[in-house]
């Protein structure tokens, strides 16, 4: 898979990073730790506890990263005694080749929730989840895999153009409506495959948002062919956002962080997020990590509400804890897709059967795209 979803976006607060603690490589001798008794709780860890340990996370850069590194990997180096070191932008390719010749450097990694899921099992790249470290009470069950959490969460929105459309469209249905709401579709054509369109498709031509796995791949290109001719295609984050900025797409399926972007810089669009998308990145430990123990007991911290709503505050991305409760503008709230009102009216998504269909429906993707 590409680093396709990762971009830098446009930050909610604008906060500066006050502290960082960079490194290009990390990993070190095992150490034994205590991480103290009675069961995790997210958010917290053990005072000094890791002392004499070096984790590394490894991430996408830019603003997300920034903010990872400022609301997780610095107080949790305050008060675990850890020296934290951050690298990137993952490649998996670096991923396999670590674990294969057990030098493993980077002990979290941030990465696409769909490679995740290939990843776990005995045949994958990352260990199982430990959950007698790792707190997972307050987080969405339907993000959570066998192998890892979700780092964040945000949708796949319709944007549509508001000066064009007199009556808003409401869902995937006026999408594929040409007659009703005429113009172009901004959706994403890079050589990557996951949630989006298609689920979209089939959500357009009836089928309910519980009864969508597995995809009826056949009835999605259906419905694609109807309105290919209006497609115009996107292979980055940033030329979603331009599509939506230049009025280029009357409506465009985006990443919220790019949707909220756009409108931050002026464009008149609005979210449709009656059955906008749930999608998230993944955050997991590799196979023959050095200190798994204390990779997981980062994740445990990273997971809790404080540094999540601190997380929101600095990206565009919503926080995966329940009680997150981050400070924003009227602006960002209209885009947080973990505030009730607006997760209530999204569709989950299912990372595994994309990671089991993954290389089959991408080459059938390829050969619709050159059709």
């Amino acid at each position: 898979m590409t680093n396709r979803r990762r971009t830098t976006l446009t930050a909610l607060g604008g906060l500066a990073l006050a502290v960082t603690l960079v490194g290009c490589s990390g990993g070190s001798a095992p150490v034994e730790v205590d991480l103290g008794d009675g069961p995790a709780t997210a958010g917290t860890v053990k005072a000094d506890a890791l002392d004499g340990v070096t984790l590394t996370l490894a991430s996408w850069g830019g603003v997300f990263q920034e903010g990872q590194v400022e609301a997780a990997s610095v107080p949790f180096a305050k008060e675990s005694g850890a020296t934290m070191l951050d690298d990137g932008p993952t490649e998996y390719a670096k991923v396999k080749a670590q674990v294969e010749s057990k030098q493993v450097t980077w002990d979290i990694v941030d990465s696409d929730i769909i490679w995740a899921d290939m990843q776990c099992g005995e045949d994958g790249l990352l260990m199982d989840l430990d959950t007698s470290i790792v707190d997972v009470s307050n987080v969405p069950e339907n993000l959570v895999g066998e192998c890892y959490v979700p780092a964040m969460q945000y949708g796949y929105v319709i944007m549509y153009n508001a000066d064009k459309y007199e009556t808003a469209p409401t869902g995937w249905a006026d999408f594929f409506d040409l007659e009703k709401f005429p113009g172009k579709r901004g959706i994403a054509g890079f050589e990557d495959i996951g949630p989006g369109v298609y689920e979209g498709a089939l959500l357009a031509d009836g089928v309910k948002a519980d009864e969508l796995y597995p995809l009826d791949m056949d009835r999605v290109y259906s419905k694609l062919d109807d309105v290919r001719d209006s497609f115009i295609y996107w292979k980055t984050g940033a030329e979603s956002q331009q599509m939506i900025e230049s009025g280029e797409a009357d409506m465009a399926l985006v990443w919220s962080g790019r949707g909220y972007a756009a409108v931050e810089n002026g464009a008149n669009y609005k979210p449709v997020w009656n059955e906008a998308l749930v999608v998230a990145d993944a955050l997991s430990v590799p196979k023959n990590a050095k200190n798994p123990d204390a990779a997981f007991a980062y994740i445990n911290y990273y997971l809790g509400a404080k540094q999540q709503a601190t997380l929101s505050e600095l990206t565009s991305y919503s926080p995966v804890h329940s009680d997150a409760k981050p400070e924003l503008t009227d602006l960002g709230k209209d885009y947080l897709t973990s505030s009730p009102e607006i997760a209530e009216q999204m569709v989950p998504t299912d990372a595994g059967w994309w990671a089991k269909n993954y290389d089959t429906e991408l080459n059938r993707w390829l050969d619709w795209m050159q059709g």
